[in-house]
């Protein structure tokens, strides 16, 4: 019974991602193609993120939280860490499509831009709940289990592909989400994050890339490397819980 709820809630997840919608050269100068800012595209997001807030204090959630782990470790035996990868396979779609000459809506600056900032977004808000809320992980090992760092990255990387594509095709979406929503389920299956820690991480990363989208044309235009010159570098930040490393990409 536990599993079939799991099963309902991460397929409920999956699709509330992808319905959240309503070929030029990468390195010419084209117009940011901008997500328009909307009160309804943050019902999404904060939907996930409040469940596992919730889940933070309600007994009735941590109890199925419990339940849900402890079934899982009678069944469980062996572990499939290919969630240490699966979690970037959306956003280097993005740049994998890009290189066979399937261009996204914005230009490869502009896409790399876009990701950075919900990259930087994305790690100070995982970085700083990990560290006010103190979870321990359901293995016991560490206390940094609330949000999923690995999931909001998945599902942040998810919503940059469905964005850059979703005026192409709706199938570059499902299959982000659905490699998103598997890294997720990933985590709970190798007790490294209670439902509620994926949950919460999901909705962060949707709502990660979001923000990027609509603030896109400031930051853009702060950043070293004007359009006219087509050539700009990026700093950003990575933390999936555990590891925290520094990522730097120039283009030309």
């Amino acid at each position: 019974m536990k599993k079939m709820m799991l099963s309902y809630l991460i397929i409920g997840m999956f699709q509330m991602g992808i319905a959240q919608t309503p070929g030029k050269d990468s390195l010419k100068v084209e117009p940011v193609q901008n997500l328009r800012f909307s009160y309804k595209q943050l019902i999404i997001p904060t939907v996930l993120i409040g469940y596992g807030v919730v889940g933070i204090e309600s007994n009735q959630v941590k109890k199925y939280n419990t339940e849900l782990r402890d079934e899982l470790r009678e069944t469980i035996h062996t572990k499939f860490n290919v969630d240490d990868v699966t979690l970037f396979i959306p956003a280097a779609s993005v740049y994998a499509l890009n290189l066979i000459g399937n261009e996204g809506k914005n230009s490869l600056r502009d896409q790399t831009v876009i990701l950075g900032t919900s990259a930087i977004i994305l790690t100070g808000t995982v970085f700083v709940a990990k560290d006010i809320t103190k979870i321990q992980r359901p293995n016991e090992t560490t206390k940094n289990s609330f949000p999923s760092g690995h999931t909001a990255i998945a599902f942040a990387g998810a919503e940059f592909l469905y964005q850059e594509y979703k005026d192409k095709s709706l199938w570059y979406g499902i299959v982000g989400y659905s490699v998103a929503t598997a890294t997720g389920l990933l985590r709970i299956y190798n007790n490294e994050h209670w439902l509620t820690d994926v949950v919460a991480g999901a909705g962060i990363g949707i709502l990660s890339t979001k923000i990027a989208y609509w603030i896109h044309p400031v930051v853009s235009r702060l950043l070293p490397g004007s359009r006219e010159s087509k050539s700009t570098f990026l700093l950003a930040p990575a933390y999936d819980g555990r590891y925290t490393c520094l990522c730097f990409v120039k283009i030309f």
